[in-house]
């Protein structure tokens, strides 16, 4: 189900607690809510859509990843950017990592560890921020 989006800045604050499989409609309502939002949204975590729990969905080209309690394990090549986000106004300014390594959940649950690179890592690694209350 689309859900509408978090603009509360307290509230996104906020350090999202881990999944169960009792959430996976959450998982649904983010997939569904970026289909929604695809022009002008390419992740989203699920605080954004009202839920305080750790998981993100990423936009990879025509399929949209699942990432349930994603922990980045690995990281290198820094670089400096700037992001905007759908929950908030403006850009900002922030570090990022062209290559990361990221151990999550996929949508059963089952425990996956995948490395990704460029686009795909700044747009995790943004969703994942969300998960720690990060605002960026």
């Amino acid at each position: 189900m689309i859900k509408p989006i978090m603009h509360d800045p307290t509230f996104l604050a906020q350090t999202a607690t881990l999944a169960t499989v009792d959430d996976k409609q959450v998982i649904t309502d983010l997939l569904d809510t970026l289909a929604a939002n695809t022009e002008r949204c390419v992740g989203m975590a699920a605080n954004m859509i009202g839920v305080n729990k750790r998981i993100i969905v990423c936009q990879m080209g025509p399929i949209a990843l699942p990432l349930v309690n994603p922990t980045i394990i690995k990281k290198s090549a820094p670089y400096e950017t700037e992001e905007g986000c759908l929950s908030l106004t403006g850009q900002r300014a922030t570090t990022r990592y062209d290559q990361i390594t990221v151990r999550y959940q996929d949508r059963q649950f089952k425990t996956q560890e995948q490395a990704f690179t460029g686009w795909i890592a700044q747009i995790i690694q943004h969703e994942v921020d969300h998960c720690e209350g990060i605002l960026i």
